[in-house]
This record gives C-alpha cells, structure tokens and sequence, in this order.
C-alpha cells in the first residue's frame, strides 16, 4: 500500500542534508557555548553563524533573534513577556479567535491574572478586518498578536496594515509567523511587526527549536528564569545542532520560493480538477491564494472521524482542525470562527498540506482515492 504525506501544516520531515550535516556537530561540537576554552567556543561559533543566517532570512540583526524550543515558546515569550514587562502602560491585549492553541492559551493565562483580551472575529474567508483592529484599541491596549497566515484554512492576515495602523499607538505588534515562514517572503522591515515567531519542524528542521524575533529595544521579562542566554531574555544552554539545523533547513526553505509556491499551487488545482471529474459536492474553506500548501476542504454528508480513519487506511495521511477522541469530535476553533457554531463545515471539513516530497504523482493518486471515499462515506450515512 502506498503511504502518502499530506500533513506538512502538523509537521514536516526532516531535510536528510540537514540531518546528514547535523550529526557531526552533534558528535564534534558537543561544547557549551558559553564555556570560555576551544570546545565552548567552536560551538558558539556555529551558534553566532546560525543566528546572523537566520536574522538574515527575516531582515533582521542578530541580536534580534531570540533561540527558543519552538513556537509554542516563542508564542508565550512575545505575548507573556511583553504584557508583564508593559503592565505599567495598560493591561488590554487584542488577537483573533482563529490564533494557534499557542497564542489563544497564553492570552486566557493573561486573563487569569487580570488582563483584559479582545478576541477578534474573522470574516467566511478566516480574514479580520483592519477596522476592527482600530475599534477594538484603547490607550490601556499594550499588544496586537495576530498570525500572519492560519494552520487551519491558509487564510493570510493583513499585516502590513495592522502595522501602519499601530505607528501611531503604543500596542506592540507580534504575528505567528510559524506557518509561514518558508513559505511567504518575509521582511520585518517591511512588514512594520515588533515580534515574530518561527518553528524549525515547519520546514523541514528539527523540533524542538524556533525562535523569536524582537525587535531592538523592545523589554520583554522572561519566562524561563536560570543563565543569562540569549541575552538574558530566555535562560537554558542553547541546541547548538538543532539551530545549526534550522539555519539550514532555513536555507534550503526559501531557495526557489516562489517555484515552490506556484506548485503547491498547482496541487491544490490537480485535487480540484480530479474531485470536479468525480462530480464530489464540495467546497474549498477559505481563498486558493492563501498559504499555498494549506488546502481546506469541506465535504458536505460526510464526518471528519470516518474521513480521517479511512484516508489513514488508504494510506493518507491528512488531518482537521479538530481534536478527535474516543466518541466525540472537539470542533476546529476556526471554522466555528468562519462559519457558526451551527455550520456542517466544522465536522465536514479536512485539511491537507503540502511540502518536501510531495509528489504530482502523489496528488493525483491521493485524489482519486479521497474523491472515492467521500462517495463511499457521504451515501453510508
């Protein structure tokens, strides 16, 4: 039976170069970079290159890159570390309500320690509205933490709006960037953010590290208290080979950009031309032209449990937004966000993603087998 990958917004595998290139620092340059003798100071070497790589990618300095264990981390350092260290200048947070678990969790635990959080609402394409942005602000607002494009259904964010919105005001702006970074050509310059987050798994780098921006000048208060890493802002000796790995997984990520774009692209427009010759009633859940290799589709007279268990039979691999388990299907925060509570998308709807590996091939096999078990599934209920 063949396998088929179509996961890659969940995670990506690992890029065999960067782990072929990631097992000898691993075994030479097994040194703390903080240690003052050669071994120390060859892995803080590798560590000072990865940085300045990484900064590069985003236009930023190095001192703006701050190491973490991921996303999630770098998530909770942007919204927690900034709201502690700016309580003094109000204590009113504004995100959206499709975030990541990562943004939406830290924002409810600023709520129980008494800040107060707005949580936007997204138009039938997952998309806030600017307006609402400007709304929702009050002199007591100290953070604006909206993602730059959703895990869920691709939907992209105006963000250089937000950011020309907020030059004005005291907010500090953090996207989640974790998505797309690798995917979309990102300038935090140009984008106007104070604060972005980035996972290495998302593009074929090792879990278990990221990091997040941060602008020059911008206090954050830790949240990891111990040595004095990173520039005092996050304590814990740093994975010398998974940055090494990431910086390099960053490299091959965003070679031939927008090549890749323009075929995940076209695999969203082969699923659609084998799913139309099935003659499937379906519907695609937010903009084609969002993240290219997120593809959301809602299959109406069908049920995500038996869709996933069924695709996982046959061999694919995809998944939803929502966290299923033993009898009872959590609903994807999202599309209740898009459609209502009450819509037959938020148990109707699959997501597949593309990335490194994905095959032609692959899509059009993988198609035709999703396009027949949808008949199989919609008629047995």
């Amino acid at each position: 039976m063949k396998r088929i990958y179509l996961d890659h917004a969940a995670t990506s595998p690992l890029h065999p170069e960067v782990a072929e290139k990631m097992l000898p620092i691993m075994l030479e340059h097994f040194g703390n970079p903080s240690s003052i003798h050669s071994f120390g100071r060859d892995a803080r070497r590798i560590l000072d290159e990865s940085r300045r790589n990484l900064a590069l990618k985003i236009g930023a300095t190095s001192s703006e890159i701050i190491f973490t264990s991921g996303g999630t981390e770098a998530d909770n350092l942007a919204i927690i570390g900034t709201a502690l260290a700016h309580s003094n200048k109000g204590n009113h947070i504004i995100t959206t309500e499709i975030e990541h678990h990562a943004v939406l969790r830290a924002c409810e635990y600023l709520e129980s320690i008494g800040y107060d959080v707005t949580y936007l609402p997204v138009n039938d394409q997952g998309i806030i509205s600017v307006d609402d942005v400007k709304k929702h602000l009050t002199d007591q607002t100290i953070l604006v933490t909206i993602m730059y494009g959703n895990n869920e259904v691709g939907a992209i964010q105006p963000i250089k709006e937000i950011s020309k919105l907020l030059e004005s005001h005291q907010a500090f702006f953090h996207t989640d960037a974790v998505q797309a970074f690798g995917i979309e050509p990102i300038n935090v310059k140009e984008l106007g953010v104070d604060l972005l987050s980035v996972s290495a798994h998302k593009i074929n780098g090792p879990k278990g590290v990221g990091f997040l921006y941060a602008k020059s000048g911008i206090k954050l208060k830790p949240t990891l208290y111990g040595g004095e890493q990173e520039l005092k802002r996050r304590a814990g000796t740093e994975n010398v080979p998974g940055i090494y790995g990431f910086s390099l997984a960053a490299e091959l990520s965003l070679k031939n950009l927008e090549q890749k774009r323009e075929v995940f692209l076209s695999y969203k427009k082969e699923m659609i031309s084998v799913f139309d010759e099935y003659q499937l009633e379906y519907e695609v859940n937010g903009l084609l032209n969002g993240l290219p290799h997120v593809f959301n589709v809602y299959f109406p007279k069908t049920h995500i449990e038996s869709l996933l268990v069924n695709l996982d039979l046959a061999g694919i691999a995809a998944s939803s937004g929502s966290a299923c388990t033993a009898g009872s299907v959590d609903p994807s925060h999202v599309l209740v966000s898009m459609f209502g509570k009450e819509s037959d998308r938020i148990t109707s709807s699959i997501r597949f993603s593309f990335g490194y590996g994905t095959k032609m091939e692959e899509i059009n096999y993988a198609a035709h087998e999703i396009a027949k078990i949808v008949k199989r599934t919609a008629k047995s209920k």
